[in-house]
C-alpha cells in the first residue's frame, strides 16, 4: 500500500488550500451570518479549475481523480461549510450525472459549460413526500410528441437559484411489474413554467442557496432525457454513491477545522496558571479529536480510490459518509466544549462548524440510511 499523494494532487491540495486561505476564509463568518451565496467565489473557484477536477479535459475539466476533487472539498470546507457544500453539489450533483451517464451530445451542452467553470448545475430529487424514500418521487414527466412536459415540486435543492440547468427525477411510466419507472431529465433554469424560490431560513451552512422547485407543465426536449428511461433509479444511487464521498470529505474538512481551533485555544487559554492543553480533560477530547479526524480521512481517500481504480466503492462511500460527518459534529461539538464561554461565540466559529456539520448528517442519505446501506451491503 502506498499512502502517499501524487506530485500533481499535492499541488491542487496546496493551490485550493491557498485560495480557501487567502479569498474564502476572510468572508465566511459574513457568508454566515448574511446567508449570501458568494456567486463571485465561484467565478473564481472555476477559472482556477476547481468546477471540472475529476472530469477530462476534452470534457472541459481539468483531468483530476476524485482523490483530487475529495481533497478540494476538505480544504474548502476547512474554511467554510456553506461554500463546500455549494461546492460538492455543483460537482457530484449538478455535474457528474450528465458525464456518468449522458451523451456526446448532452456532454457538449450541459456538461462542458459547468466542467470549465462557466456556469453551475443542480439536482432536483427530494420532495416534500419523498425524502429517504427517494423512490416515492411524485413529480411526473409525460412524453407528448418530441417533448416531456414535467409536473411537480423538489424542495432543498442545492445550488438551484444559481444554477444554469437543474436535473430532476421524475416518474415516466410504470414497468411490467407496475412499479413507477424514475428517470432523469436536463431542465434548463430559464424553462418556462419552472419556478425557483429560496426562502429557506436554515440553521448552518446559510451561505449555501437552497431552494424549493415548482414544475407547471414544464416542456423539455426528449433529447434531455438523461441515460437509460429505465434506470433513473439505479443512476441516481450511483450519484449518490460519489457524491457521499464529497459529503464525507467536506465533514474531515470542518473536523480539521474544529481541532485547529481547539487546539490553538487550548495552548493560549490558561487556568489555574497552566495551558489548558496540559490537562489530561482536555488532551483526551483533543486526543479523540484527532484520531476521528484521522480515520475519516483515510475513510474518504480509500472510498476516493476504489472509484477512480473502478472497483465497487458503494459500501465504503457509505462507511467514509457515516463516519466522517458524525465525526464533524462531534469535534465542533467538543471544541466548543474546549473554547467554554468563547465556543458559544459567533466570532470564534466553532459555533458555525457544529451548526453546519449538522446538516450533513442529514444531506445526501441520513445517517439512518448510510446503516441501511451499509447493512445491506453486508448481505442482511
Amino acid at each position: 500500500m502506498n499512502f502517499e499523494l501524487t506530485k500533481e494532487q499535492e499541488m491542487t491540495r496546496k493551490m485550493v488550500r491557498d485560495f480557501a486561505e487567502d479569498k474564502i476564509k476572510p468572508r465566511a463568518i459574513d457568508i454566515d451570518t448574511k446567508a449570501e451565496f458568494p456567486e463571485d467565489l465561484f467565478k473564481e473557484m472555476g477559472e482556477l479549475g476547481l468546477l471540472g477536477i475529476p472530469f477530462p479535459e476534452e470534457e472541459g475539466g481539468s483531468g483530476g481523480d476524485t482523490i483530487t476533487y475529495a481533497l478540494a472539498v476538505e480544504e474548502i470546507g476547512r474554511v467554510c461549510g456553506s461554500t463546500g457544500l455549494s461546492y460538492a453539489a455543483a460537482v457530484s450533483l449538478g455535474s457528474s450525472p450528465i458525464y456518468m451517464f449522458g451523451t456526446d451530445e448532452q456532454r457538449k451542452k450541459f456538461l462542458k459549460p459547468l466542467a470549465e467553470g462557466k456556469a453551475l448545475g443542480s439536482f432536483g430529487l427530494t420532495e416534500p413526500n419523498a425524502g429517504s424514500d427517494a423512490g416515492g418521487t411524485k413529480t411526473t414527466a409525460k412524453l407528448e410528441g418530441d417533448e416531456y412536459v414535467i409536473n411537480g415540486e423538489k424542495c432543498f435543492i442545492t445550488n438551484a437559484s444559481y444554477a444554469k440547468q437543474i436535473i430532476v427525477t421524475a416518474v415516466t411510466g410504470k414497468d411490467s411489474l407496475g412499479k413507477n419507472i424514475i428517470s432523469a431529465l436536463i431542465v434548463p433554469t430559464d424553462t418556462p413554467g419552472l419556478k425557483i424560490s429560496d426562502n429557506y431560513d436554515k440553521m448552518g451552512v446559510r451561505g449555501s442557496n437552497t431552494a424549493e422547485i415548482v414544475l407547471e407543465d414544464v416542456r423539455v426536449p426528449k433529447e434531455n432525457l438523461l441515460g437509460d428511461p429505465e434506470a433513473g433509479f439505479k443512476q441516481f444511487l450511483r450519484t449518490l454513491d460519489g457524491g457521499r464521498i464529497s459529503i464525507a470529505a467536506l465533514g474531515v474538512g470542518i473536523a480539521q477545522a474544529s481541532l485547529d481551533r481547539a487546539l490553538a485555544y487550548a495552548k493560549e487559554r490558561k487556568q489555574f496558571g497552566k495551558p489548558i492543553s496540559s490537562f489530561q480533560a482536555i488532551q483526551f477530547k483533543l486526543a479523540d479529536m484527532a484520531m476521528e479526524v484521522e480515520l475519516a480521512r483515510n475513510m474518504v481517500l480509500k472510498a476516493a480510490w476504489l472509484k477512480d481504480n473502478g472497483k465497487p466503492f458503494t459500501k465504503e462511500a457509505a462507511y467514509a459518509k457515516l463516519f466522517a460527518t458524525e465525526t464533524a459534529t462531534r469535534s465542533a461539538n467538543q471544541a466548543i466544549q474546549i473554547l467554554g464561554g468563547y465556543g458559544y461565540m459567533r466570532e470564534y466559529e466553532v459555533e458555525r462548524f457544529l451548526r453546519d456539520a449538522k446538516l450533513l448528517e442529514i444531506g445526501e442519505g441520513t445517517s439512518e440510511i448510510q446503516r441501511l446501506v451499509i447493512a445491506r451491503q453486508l448481505g442482511c
